[in-house]
């Protein structure tokens, strides 16, 4: 299979120009620190910065409030504590669920633009 796609791969920059060929390589696979810093580009970057900026200011209170949990003595605190510690969870959990969705969406479009770019290829060669 990787033969193949490297043969597709090869067909795809004999067709394209220079200045396609680039923008091909530009769309290969990414690891996972290329893509988390890709969310940072784009129109929707200071939506990511902010969403950032409450995730490092959600974990401690997160740490303090499980903290409170384990250290507490009546129940009631213990019940309240715990809910923050739910809340601050579920509010960890949904901007991480956000910033995966993301970085997926991304990389489902790199995938269709070297799809654009071999129906391109294929149809200028024939």
């Amino acid at each position: 299979m990787k033969n193949n796609l490297e043969e597709i791969d090869q067909l795809i920059k004999e067709t394209l120009s220079i200045e396609e060929a680039a923008f091909y390589d530009a769309l290969d696979k990414q690891n996972i620190a290329d893509m988390f810093l890709g969310l940072f580009k784009g129109k929707n970057a200071w939506i990511l910065v902010i969403m950032n900026i409450v995730i490092i200011a959600c974990l401690p209170v997160f740490v303090y409030c499980c903290y409170q949990v384990v250290t507490l003595d009546t129940t009631l605190e213990v019940v309240r504590w715990g809910l923050g510690s739910l809340f601050c969870l579920i509010i960890l959990s949904m901007l991480k669920i956000y910033a995966w969705m993301q970085m997926d969406k991304n990389a489902l479009l790199r995938e269709m633009k070297r799809l654009e770019l071999l129906v391109m290829s294929i149809s200028g060669k024939k």
